[in-house]
């Protein structure tokens, strides 16, 4: 399917569920179309949905989307659980891939980036503008890792250790 083409798809699913599984498969399409050698684990119980694999490791991704418009961007949550409460944990994900659904726009994201200085709850993406003034852009300008897809060829430690810099 050419860029684009899937931009409304998202809208028929009833359940978030069904649009969650249908992203990750989107995810993997395109992970996989770019050489990368996609495993999706069997069952819901890891904090990642799908791994990398290269060299003999793996980096392990959690999926997430958005079309919930909020201040000008789209708001992510980034929780888990039966209660959608539960923080994910910075040893168990090397990467969250987020799908701004109406903007067809993908972010990489290395966790590093999300959990440090202080975890985040909610990620806010402004791909058609820069956020508005007053909002501070180490928070808010995840534009840098914007189809940041080589990054899916970095090994955990390189990917946490590019994060400090």
């Amino acid at each position: 399917m050419r860029r684009g083409m899937g931009k409304q798809l998202w809208k028929q699913f009833k359940t978030f569920k069904q649009r969650g599984e249908w992203v990750e498969l989107q995810f993997m399409a395109a992970a996989s179309l770019r050489g990368h050698r996609v495993l999706k684990p069997w069952g819901d119980n890891l904090q990642y949905d799908v791994a990398i694999e290269h060299h003999g490791g793996l980096t392990r991704v959690q999926i997430k989307s958005t079309s919930l418009r909020r201040g000008g961007g789209y708001l992510c949550r980034l929780r888990h659980g039966l209660d959608g409460e539960q923080r994910y944990n910075p040893n168990e994900v090397d990467l969250f891939a987020v799908h701004v659904l109406p903007a067809d726009a993908w972010y990489l994201i290395p966790t590093e980036v999300v959990f440090t200085p202080t975890p985040k709850m909610h990620l806010t993406f402004y791909p058609h503008h820069p956020p508005r003034p007053g909002r501070h852009d180490h928070d808010h300008n995840f534009e840098p890792y914007r189809e940041a897809w080589h990054l899916l060829a970095i090994s955990r430690r390189e990917l946490n250790r590019r994060s400090r810099d």
